[in-house]
């Protein structure tokens, strides 16, 4: 992603019930007051730095058990 611009995380889950979704980054917290997560799951990263760089993980948790997907973002 280019520096100061907004990027797009999705993550796409299923289940009956929902399952509750969480992100996450590694190694870091998420950035403060540049970040939102729509209705969707969609995790967006508004006017990224390069100290947003890193692993981000979506975690999905129901009764039934728990998976997670992370993804690499490039600043």
């Amino acid at each position: 992603a280019a520096a100061g611009s907004t990027v797009e995380l999705g993550c796409s889950t299923r289940g009956d019930p929902a399952p509750q979704v969480q992100w996450h980054k590694e190694r870091g917290d998420l950035p403060w007051g540049r970040h939102e997560v729509d209705r969707d799951h969609t995790l967006r990263l508004y006017a990224v730095t390069s100290a947003d760089a890193g692993v981000y993980v979506c975690t999905a948790q129901s009764q039934l058990g728990t998976a997670a997907a992370a993804t690499f973002l490039h600043v």
